[in-house]
């Protein structure tokens, strides 16, 4: 049977005018009023507490211990006038129970957790705390997911003929198609760079040099892919002989990089002092620099 209700308008009411209903069996922490304060102070007190009778409180108890810890001197209320007492009772557990019984759509809350972070957003405000967060992401990070076979590995076994020696520029695409080249060299070294490059200069540059880290136990290991060691700065050079190292392939982006141009540099948190000081004075001004943690 379909009952009927009157629409009611919100009205604003001091939060000590509330009266709690007395066998509210929904508890609330001291730590989870706090972090509903919080949310109140960023977004604005957004949903009316839901009121009834001598202005007992249906819904919305911690919202309404959340603004007196603010000191709020008024509440958005709804009054609800339809219910019978029994209905009421009922509605004060069905209010609570129903929205636990909600779940969470994990890629969607990843995605959206991450953009916040990105962003930089107060992302505890969403309720979650930020080692709850750094879970959440972790266990995206570690998903293993399912490769097509363009993602195959090559059989590079060294008991095999070399295919390319450092100095080959492959012309890749169609009919080798001169915007899509591979050069096999090293990036410190300004003669490789204009090989690539001819007369071209770049509007960005997206690099992932070593990060003078050993791979195994920091770079990867948790899918089904082992990477080998890098062939330099795996962890074996001091800071200064990283920071020299830095500057020379940076150094080498330069010179064929357009005025204005973005770069890109990934590299692990340990060793951002070590990029950011041979970045100091030669990429600023030059171009926008944008560092990627790994």
């Amino acid at each position: 049977m379909q009952k009927s209700f009157s629409h009611s308008s919100v009205e604003y009411l001091p939060p000590a005018a509330l009266v709690p209903y007395p066998y509210n069996a929904r508890t609330h922490s001291k730590r989870q009023i706090k972090a509903i304060a919080r949310s109140i102070e960023r977004f604005g007190f957004t949903n009316p507490v839901l009121i009834a009778g001598a202005n007992e409180i249906l819904a919305g108890h911690g919202r309404v211990e959340a603004a007196k810890l603010l000191g709020l001197s008024f509440v958005p209320v709804l009054r609800i006038d339809h219910l019978s007492v029994a209905e009421r009772q009922a509605y004060v557990i069905a209010d609570n129970r129903l929205a636990e019984k909600a779940g969470w759509d994990r890629d969607m809350l990843e995605i959206e957790l991450q953009g916040l972070v990105v962003m930089g957003f107060e992302v505890e405000v969403t309720g979650f705390e930020a080692p709850e967060v750094d879970l959440i992401l972790d266990a995206a990070a570690e998903k293993q997911q399912d490769p097509g076979p363009e993602d195959d590995l090559p059989d590079v076994r060294h008991d095999r003929p070399a295919v390319t020696k450092a100095g080959d520029l492959w012309l890749l695409g169609p009919k080798g198609d001169p915007r899509h080249r591979l050069l096999a060299g090293d990036a410190r070294d300004p003669a490789m760079i204009a090989t690539l490059m001819g007369d071209e200069q770049a509007a960005m540059v997206i690099t992932d040099p070593p990060y003078n880290v050993p791979i195994k136990g920091h770079v990867s290991g948790k899918g089904r892919i082992r990477h080998g060691e890098f062939a330099m700065a795996s962890g074996e050079m001091t800071e200064d002989e990283f920071i020299s190292f830095l500057k020379r392939f940076l150094a080498a982006s330069l010179t064929r990089t357009a005025p204005g141009a973005l770069l890109y540099v990934f590299m692990d948190w340990r060793h951002l002092f070590e990029l950011l000081t041979a970045a100091r004075g030669r990429i600023f001004g030059a171009c926008d620099l944008w560092i990627v943690i790994a």
